[in-house]
């Protein structure tokens, strides 16, 4: 009967650990408990996510909650991040005291959740932090090309070294005379291509940023 005993606990004990660790913020107004944090974690720019609200009061036992229902009927809750804001709207979850809203955070950074108005009376004018929202990198796989200083390191040298050739081609330094030819034409010919493809990679290096 002991060994049962124990290894239900055990069980249990596993079980608990399998379940995801939520980066949540709860605050306490009042009798409530407001909990706020992200749907998905990490939260990545640029992909769909929300902003989930849990919002619960006593039980009818100690130690116990029970959630709040039509909470937001009196309460905005606002998005905010550096000197931004906006008003956004909540849904409702099927479980009494969660609620939702739909986000698409655009930038990198600390998002902060502002609630104001009241609850069955009590003032609510607070705000809280959520977790921050991460770059997609931490999501990244095989990870992408880092190497964007050194392209263009790269094709400031080949810019340098084009403007070096047309200039010895203009001052006669070159073995080529300006005077015409097959020679002088395969030469601008061979400069106009260089730059074609100087310009070609600017344009995709722009477009990869």
């Amino acid at each position: 009967m002991k060994i049962a005993i124990f290894g239900f606990i055990v069980l249990l004990f596993l079980i608990g650990m399998a379940v995801p660790s939520f980066a949540h913020t709860t605050v306490e107004v009042g009798q409530y408990k407001i909990e706020v944090g992200w749907g998905i974690e990490p939260p990545v720019v640029g992909i769909r996510n929300d902003i989930v609200f849990k919002i619960t009061e006593p039980g009818e036992s100690e130690d116990t909650y029970k959630g709040i229902t039509s909470v937001f009927k009196n309460l905005e809750a606002t998005a905010m991040y550096g000197g931004t804001t906006k008003k956004i709207d909540i849904n409702s979850d099927v479980r009494p005291g969660y609620y939702f809203s739909p986000v698409i955070p655009t930038k990198t950074g600390s998002y902060i959740m502002n609630l104001k108005g009241e609850i069955n009376g009590t003032p609510i004018d607070i705000q809280i932090p959520i977790e921050d929202v991460e770059s997609t990198s931490v999501l990244d796989f095989p990870p992408k090309s880092t190497g964007g200083p050194t392209d263009l390191t790269a094709l400031k040298n080949a810019i340098s070294s084009l403007q070096q050739d047309v200039s010895k081609l203009k001052s006669g330094e070159t073995s080529v005379s300006s005077g015409g030819g097959a020679a002088y034409d395969f030469a601008i010919f061979g400069l106009s291509i260089a730059a074609a493809a100087i310009i070609l990679a600017i344009i995709a290096l722009v477009k990869r940023k």
